[in-house]
């Protein structure tokens, strides 16, 4: 009887104990607002093709803002190319974006950047990772599904903006283009890469 009732008071004892230990406070992190993707035309683009690259992106994450066009920096401009400084053109984008914003600047003229030993090299896109600010042309897309081509070499440039590389999968908007066009093959980020940008917490229009 005596080892029943010291066993029931050893039990009473370890609740209250257990009740009254100090539990670990986790402090909980505070979520970071979405990004704005805010997109700015310059004055070459015509406004419906803004608005069909606008709709692509929406379609893939709401939060975005379509900005009043604007003329090139003089100083983006390549006289010997006749070409537009893709480096140059962020890098004015970039001062003119504040935190918790993304732009991307949308033209039809050609535009190129240094790559390796070529001091000019024509591309369709830039963005760095990570970035604030990147830039897309429609200049070297072909004719057909040139819209569709242009938002898919504009969601590109911003995921690289966030952070992700090139991706191995060829159906991923996050591809290589190894110099040139894949984008026909492209249907939306691969589950790894929008992992990643869930994480970087984008609210997609749909998962």
């Amino acid at each position: 009887m005596k080892n029943i009732r010291f066993l029931y008071l050893l039990i009473i004892l370890l609740l209250t104990y257990s009740c009254s230990e100090k539990k670990d406070v986790v402090k909980e992190k505070k979520e970071k607002p979405a990004v704005t993707i805010l997109i700015q035309p310059f004055k070459d683009i015509k406004s419906e093709t803004v608005a069909k690259v606008a709709g692509g992106i929406k379609n893939v994450y709401p939060n975005v803002k379509v900005l009043d066009a604007i003329d090139f920096p003089e100083n983006t401009y390549y006289k010997e190319r006749n070409r537009y400084r893709a480096d140059s053109i962020i890098k004015f984008l970039n001062k003119e974006t504040k935190e918790g914003f993304v732009t991307i600047g949308l033209t039809t003229k050609d535009i190129s950047a240094t790559r390796g030993k070529i001091k000019d090299f024509g591309i369709m896109g830039l963005g760095y990772t990570p970035g604030k600010a990147c830039v897309a042309s429609n200049f070297r897309l072909s004719k057909e599904n040139k819209d569709e081509q242009f938002f898919k070499i504009a969601i590109h440039e911003l995921g690289h903006t966030q952070g992700l590389p090139h991706c191995p999968e060829k159906m991923c908007f996050m591809r290589d283009a190894e110099g040139k066009n894949p984008t026909n093959e492209e249907t939306d980020f691969c589950k790894k890469c929008k992992t990643f940008l869930i994480n970087k917490n984008w609210k997609f229009s749909s998962i």
